[in-house]
């Protein structure tokens, strides 16, 4: 947001913060939720680069395609331990899973 523009709102009372501020998550919470939706973002690129369809990949992981369409959004109702094992199932490494992680979360 343009400083000009947050300004304006503030001077006209709205408070301006992140989503983790508006939920008052705790840093912990925060990270978790970020975690997962680079993990999504990751399983998302992995089926489209092996040019499967979701349909496709949700037969060959035994669920459906609103599951596979779920995961890919991280949605809450999409454990974290789905998302890994999905990409397993892709082919991609513990290795692989690492860089996903680590090159997107490196305030660590």
């Amino acid at each position: 947001m343009k400083a000009a523009k947050q300004k304006n709102l503030e001077a006209t009372g709205w408070k301006v913060g992140s989503a983790a501020d508006f939920l008052e998550l705790s840093e912990e919470e925060a990270a978790y939720i970020e975690l997962k939706l680079i993990v999504a973002k990751s399983l998302k690129e992995v089926r489209t680069r092996r040019r499967l369809t979701q349909k496709e990949f949700a037969k060959r992981i035994d669920s459906s395609q609103s599951r596979v369409a779920k995961m890919e959004t991280g949605d809450p109702s999409v454990s974290l331990d789905l998302l890994i094992k999905s990409l397993l199932a892709l082919g991609v490494t513990n290795k692989d899973i690492g860089k996903v992680i680590t090159n997107n979360n490196q305030a660590a």
